[in-house]
């Protein structure tokens, strides 16, 4: 199932650049390691990230996720390749209550 009105899905870039590709963040910062080891992506690559995530949100399926109060979460797994190295992500959105375009929450390599 794709996810509801993927053409304006939002990946906040702050997101990824501050906190998934950030290797010292307190929280972030396994994600950023395997990122790194991974895909050989870093902060710098926060945009094309972002870009390969909003890509991934039109074309590719995802699952819906638990119901919670601040909205619907969906997860959605897909490959992703940079270069020679490739990795399977996985992406988790949210759609607030009363609102329609799906939120990126996390992502992280598998």
């Amino acid at each position: 199932m794709r996810l509801p009105d993927a053409e304006n899905a939002i990946v906040e870039i702050a997101k990824l650049h501050d906190y998934s590709l950030n290797a010292t963040h307190e929280e972030g910062k396994q994600k950023a390691r395997v990122f790194a080891a991974a895909l050989g992506i870093s902060a710098d690559d926060a945009d094309w990230l972002r870009e390969k995530l909003l890509e991934a949100a039109l074309h590719h399926d995802g699952v819906p996720g638990r119901n919670t109060p601040h909205g619907e979460r969906y997860i959605l797994d897909f490959p992703l390749a940079k270069g020679p190295l490739d990795a399977r992500v996985r992406s988790v959105w949210n759609v607030p209550p009363g609102e329609t375009a799906p939120r990126l929450i996390t992502c992280y390599v598998l």
